[in-house]
């Protein structure tokens, strides 16, 4: 296994009117292919800005990431949606969802954006929602799931066009524990046998105990990583 992600001196600063925020401090990291990676740490330590560069969601103000030897911090904005849309799946706290539409065709979104046919894109939404455990549950609407439901729909969605990269931020933060524990044995699921990278920001310890590693921020600084027990 190479190196799927690889940053250098990464920085991260926010203009407040005159005031300027810096939120990551010259951060250096790697991440192997096939690797599930926690990052911990308190409020407003830069977990979430870390993964939103990582996922091509924000640029940084200094410093290098390279994506499966793609430098998207040197990509313009109409590369960096193609780039997104193709290499890294999203998943939310809060899921996203479309409430009108079913969980087939909120799966089936991303591959709008792609040359597939209709029949295509319905096929592999199917294939994604079996993979969840939720193939008898494709034309239910959102409200007609269960929150862990719901989040394994968005989970679906972003793996239906087989990302090598999940990116999730607080995936269990919104659902009850026995929920939160389906999700993330899900999650290891696609890790371990489907050989997905994943990235998890979580305060929960318990969330953080199905990754291979942990790391933790604070202030804005990679800390000593602890590995998961």
């Amino acid at each position: 296994m190479g190196k799927l992600i690889e940053i250098r001196d990464l920085s991260k600063v926010y203009e407040r009117g005159k005031q300027k925020v810096e939120v990551l401090h010259h951060i250096d990291l790697d991440v192997d292919e096939g690797e599930f990676l926690a990052l911990m740490g308190p409020s407003g330590s830069g977990k979430t800005t870390l993964l939103n560069l990582i996922g091509g969601l924000d640029k940084p103000s200094g410093g290098s990431i390279s994506v499966g030897g793609q430098r998207i911090d040197e990509l313009g904005a109409g590369p960096l949606a193609k780039w997104r849309a193709a290499k890294v799946g999203f998943v939310f706290q809060f899921y996203n969802l479309m409430p009108m539409l079913s969980a087939q065709r909120n799966v089936e979104l991303p591959l709008l954006l792609t040359k597939l046919s209709a029949s295509e894109r319905r096929k592999r939404a199917g294939i994604a929602l079996q993979l969840v455990g939720l193939g008898d549950r494709a034309t239910h609407k959102p409200a007609e799931l269960s929150g862990g439901q719901q989040q394994r729909v968005s989970i679906a969605r972003a793996i239906v066009s087989d990302p090598a990269l999940l990116v999730c931020d607080e995936p269990t933060g919104d659902l009850d524990r026995q929920s939160a524990e389906g999700v993330l044995a899900l999650l290891r699921t696609l890790n371990r046998d489907h050989g997905k990278t994943i990235l998890m920001v979580t305060h929960d310890p318990k969330a953080a105990g199905y990754a291979d590693h942990t790391l933790h921020l604070d202030k804005g600084t990679l800390v000593e990583p602890v590995v998961a027990a």
